[in-house]
């Protein structure tokens, strides 16, 4: 079977809850990539995870329709769609490993706001005034908290860490508008060992180049140490949060994948903020971080601007820009 579109599927209810699991294992996704952040470098955790959930994924694709769904007319577009993906993950996991848990995930979550942008010039799209009017206050969001204002001793971390969730977002957009513009089509399990392979292709590159950890030599940046420092065998707790980290990346390939072939994005989207509020969870049960003023003031406004585009355009029953066709189910993790 080559990419060919499923046959529409209405389930909303369903839809949510898958969505919801998928966001809860983001969340816990990202608590245990900073745990570990302290001493291992991330293209090891990113191999050993992919490595563990690309079997898993394997195994979901003899129930979908064995082998034969993995085959594709499209082999560019999926390697170029997967690097996406791997960038969008590589640059917010290393502002993860500075930033408050709750500040690198609201950043990223300015990704509908580019996504809403990038469809007019890419798909062509009219976007009102009042969906203009939105992300701009999604932006101004964005702008209170990398604080231009303050100096580098006052923000803690360098301006260029401030700036990665940004990246991620932007990828990440990107990889929607451009999956949203060629009508990609496959099975979940496909999609998630697609992504999977390019995740063990770049990790595995990293190992070979950097993996015994020369380049993160002389160095004092927190992010780049933990993208380049040597791999170290995780022993006792450790080896099995690596474990860990591989089923729950499984979880989150499937379930994002399955809930948006299940019902309209303009129904699923919405939940997705709910991992924004399981971020500040985690960063205040776990390191004691509670959001300043200016990361409050920008969670509050890039939510509320996201929602609100998400809820326009269901109000005018059109598809929303960042609606990927079903089947496709993006995830920047």
């Amino acid at each position: 079977m080559t990419d060919s579109a499923a046959s529409p599927i209405d389930r909303p209810s369903f839809g949510i809850a898958l969505i919801l699991v998928g966001m809860l294992a983001i969340s816990i996704n990202d608590m245990l990539i900073k745990q570990l952040s302290g001493g291992y470098p991330l293209h090891q955790m990113v191999f050993t995870r992919s490595a563990i959930g690309i079997a898993f994924g394997l195994v979901i694709v003899q129930f979908e329709g064995g082998w034969q769904i993995l085959k594709t007319r499209r082999p560019g577009l999926h390697a170029f769609r997967g690097l996406l993906v791997v960038i969008a993950n590589m640059s917010y996991f290393a502002a993860l490993a500075v930033l408050p848990l709750a500040d690198a995930t609201a950043l990223f979550f300015a990704a509908p706001l580019f996504i809403t942008l990038m469809s007019i010039p890419v798909l062509k799209e009219k976007v009102g005034p009042f969906r203009l009017g939105a992300v701009l206050v999604g932006f101004i969001g964005v702008v209170i908290m990398q604080r231009p204002w303050a100096s580098p001793e006052d923000l803690g971390v360098s301006r260029l860490v401030l700036v990665l969730p940004v990246v991620s977002a932007i990828t990440y957009a990107g990889m929607q508008i451009m999956t949203r513009k060629l009508g990609m089509s496959s099975k979940p399990s496909a999609l998630a060992v697609y992504i999977q392979t390019m995740f063990l292709l770049v990790a595995g590159l990293f190992w070979i180049f950097a993996g015994d950890g020369r380049f993160a030599e002389g160095t004092d940046n927190e992010s780049l140490i933990f993208l380049l420092r040597a791999w170290v065998w995780p022993e006792g707790v450790d080896l099995w949060l690596f474990i860990g980290l591989g089923f729950n990346s499984a979880a989150v390939a499937y379930c994002l994948s399955a809930a948006y072939r299940s019902a309209d994005a303009a129904i699923i989207a919405p939940f997705e903020y709910t991992g924004l509020l399981l971020a500040v969870f985690w960063g205040w049960a776990i390191w004691g971080e509670i959001p300043g003023l200016e990361v409050k003031i920008g969670i509050v406004l890039i939510m509320g601007s996201g929602l609100f585009v998400f809820l326009r355009e269901r109000q005018r029953n059109r598809p929303l820009a960042s609606d990927p066709p079903r089947g496709t189910g993006a995830t920047r993790r």
